[in-house]
């Protein structure tokens, strides 16, 4: 069973051909943009835990020199996305479960206090139409089974929440310890565990609550859709599919 699963996975590519259509814009800064889009393929899991990142091979790829790649690679691994390890090479490393659970305990919390503040605004209309018109789209992307952009249509979902309770830039800084929460959710995606009937129902709950101006009852089907940590670090652990993707804990 768990044979047939790994062979159900997609193909590993290298560098050279995740980067194959991309082109640096020579009046941006370099390093900036090596880093993004370095960071999404790993964020995406097009490039997978364990893959080892050559600096010579991202810089031909790119037209670029190797002093802005590696600058950007020792920022990913600022933000542990990737390891340098000397004398080896540069890694990306593996979802940790420990910075999985810190990043889901902020999120938390910061959406608690958004979706309470975006149901306790005294015209919870101002920017609803934005989240009902995320809905339809959202139902689109499903029935065309574009995962892609209804993952892009979640993540402007529980922004917008930020922004009607006048916290845009609190999502800014919840969505940088997002990074592995993120990746586990490519990686289920890769193996088609999807989701995305319930979550567009439970998204419904989320804004028929702030329509009604019920902050307590929004709080409720926010907790509902995020659902409980233990519970999810759980199915992280039982998860066959999960093999070879998360950095298992040590043990005495």
């Amino acid at each position: 069973m768990l044979q047939e699963q790994l062979e159900q996975t997609p193909t590993i590519r290298t560098i050279t051909e995740l980067l194959a259509e991309v082109r640096l814009n020579s009046e941006e800064n370099i390093t900036f943009q090596i880093f993004d889009i370095l960071r999404d393929l790993i964020v995406s899991v097009k490039l997978r835990p364990g893959q080892r990142l050559s600096e010579k091979e991202i810089a031909a790829a790119l037209s670029a020199s190797k002093t802005p790649v590696r600058e950007a690679l020792i920022r990913l691994d600022e933000i542990r996305l990737v390891k340098i390890v000397p004398q080896s090479g540069t890694y990306v490393t593996k979802i940790s479960v420990s910075r999985y659970r810190t990043a889901c305990f902020i999120r938390l919390q910061l959406e608690l206090g958004a979706v309470w503040g975006a149901a306790s605004s005294p015209d919870p209309l101002v920017g609803i139409e934005e989240l009902d018109d995320i809905l339809t789209r959202q139902a689109e992307a499903l029935a065309r089974k574009d995962y892609d952009w209804f993952f892009t249509l979640d993540e402007a979902f529980h922004r917008q929440l930020f922004v009607m309770a006048g916290f845009g830039d609190a999502w800014a800084a919840a969505h940088r310890t997002q990074f592995d929460v993120n990746r586990a959710r490519h990686v289920r995606r890769l193996h088609q565990i999807l989701r995305g009937p319930a979550v567009l129902e439970e998204h419904k709950l989320i804004v028929e609550a702030i329509r009604a101006q019920d902050p307590k009852r929004a709080q409720e089907a926010l907790r509902a859709h995020i659902g409980d940590l233990d519970r999810q670090i759980s199915v992280l652990f039982r998860d066959e599919r999960m093999l070879g993707f998360i950095e298992m804990p040590e043990t005495n």
